[in-house]
């Protein structure tokens, strides 16, 4: 039988048994850190499974008491949230010391190993009797959208467990056997270099997992964080995912959406598109210069035309270099995921263009977007779900728009 308690009781700051749901006890911005973790820790509960404690984050948390609501069909936590929440965790650890987070980031390890399969596939969903959700369409086992989640967050989990001194070591090679579970899938994909096969847009090339720029952007930033632990080799890997992306950026100079990344077959969206952070990262560790000056030709046109324009939703793009486009909604995801690429981009050049760009972008969690609603509390950790239209905000505030605001703040250092 599962029991569940509140995140207080699994975060063990005291490392004692009792257990107390006044939150307030949770310490806030400790070493400076910019983020508030109140509403993401609110969100946090546990499990006892085979007698082993694992902490996830739950999905969805509705105005106007932000409690918790169930995902209908879903579960009541998936692999998609916990594994971006893990970095948020790895981030406060790592670079503002607050270590009293190590024992949730052990808890949530055993969530994601739990979440795995042996093959190296995952499924994305937990019920609340404990079990695997293995029907639902978004969390049959595959190695897609939720195993690269959940490989960003063993990632960070290495990085957390291997640097500050976990005595747990047992738990770290069971992350790292894991981890390496992902190669065979990879691999079987990367036969594949440097064919390529003809699509409505041209020729694109085969060797992509689920043949999903958008995904392998993902996977690239999980492979790139494994890879930087020491533990892993994946130098060669990235390079031709990298290439890969390349492939799928949209090049006709004078056109409004020169530079852009398509995320899936003919459509760009901002449901997240990380391709910018993945090649950054694809270049500090390739050193490949082709990279990097794709990125720039990315910030140089397709970003200013959105920018411009108020943002989109989704782009659709022909042959000819027609295109139509959606406005709403517009989420945190997608804010978080370009301003992370545009800072990152600012920061390896030095450029104050690029800066100022990022911070164009950022300026949407301040207000600065069409609906004029701040989209981010620092006194209370929440953030809006998103602007529906030009005068409708959704302020409910579940865990990914909570979490990706939050990575975001943390990569600006302050808010």
């Amino acid at each position: 039988m599962v029991t569940i308690q509140k995140f207080i009781c699994v975060l063990l700051l005291t490392l004692s048994i009792g257990c107390t749901q006044n939150t307030s006890s949770v310490p806030k911005n400790i070493n400076n850190s910019p983020v508030n973790l109140d509403h993401a820790l609110s969100l946090v509960d546990s499990t006892f499974i085979d007698d082993q404690s694992m902490a996830y984050i739950l999905i969805y948390a509705e105005v106007p008491d932000y409690e918790p609501v169930p995902a209908v069909g879903e579960g009541i936590a998936c692999v998609d949230d916990v594994g971006r929440f893990m970095e948020v965790l790895e981030n406060e650890i790592l670079h503002y010391d607050n270590e009293e987070y190590i024992p949730l980031v052990r808890q949530m390890t055993r969530f994601l190993l739990y979440m795995s399969n042996e093959d190296g596939t995952w499924n994305n969903f937990i019920l609340a009797n404990g079990d695997r959700n293995i029907i639902h369409k978004n969390s049959v086992k595959e190695f897609g959208w939720w195993a690269i989640r959940g490989l960003r967050g063993l990632a960070a989990a290495l990085n957390v467990l291997s640097k500050t001194g976990d005595a747990d070591s047992a738990l770290v090679n069971q992350v790292i056997e894991r981890a390496g579970r992902a190669r065979d899938h990879i691999d079987e994909s990367l036969t594949q270099f440097p064919s390529t096969h003809l699509t409505s847009m041209g020729k694109r090339p085969s060797w992509l997992i689920n043949n999903a720029p958008d995904q392998n952007s993902e996977l690239i930033l999980a492979l790139a964080k494994l890879h930087s632990s020491g533990f892993f080799d994946f130098q060669d890997t990235i390079e031709k995912l990298g290439q890969g992306l390349i492939s799928y950026q949209y090049s006709k100079s004078g056109h409004p959406l020169n530079g852009m990344y398509f995320c899936w077959n003919n459509i760009w969206h901002n449901w997240g598109n990380n391709q910018s952070s993945a090649l950054l990262k694809a270049y500090e560790i390739t050193g490949n210069p082709v990279f990097l000056e794709s990125v720039k030709n990315w910030a140089d046109g397709f970003i200013h035309t959105i920018v411009e324009n108020g943002y989109y939703h989704e782009i659709q793009v022909q042959f000819s270099g027609k295109f139509n486009t959606v406005q709403f909604p517009q989420i945190a995801y997608g804010f978080s995921s370009i301003y992370r690429g545009l800072r990152t981009l600012a920061d390896i050049t030095d450029s104050q263009e690029y800066l100022t760009l990022s911070e164009n972008v950022f300026a949407w969690f301040k207000g600065e977007n069409i609906a004029g609603m701040v989209m981010y509390s620092p006194e209370t950790g929440r953030c809006f779900d998103g602007i529906t239209s030009q005068t409708v905000v959704n302020m409910n505030s579940g865990a990914e728009s909570t979490i990706e605001c939050l990575l975001a703040i943390q990569k600006r250092e302050s808010f």
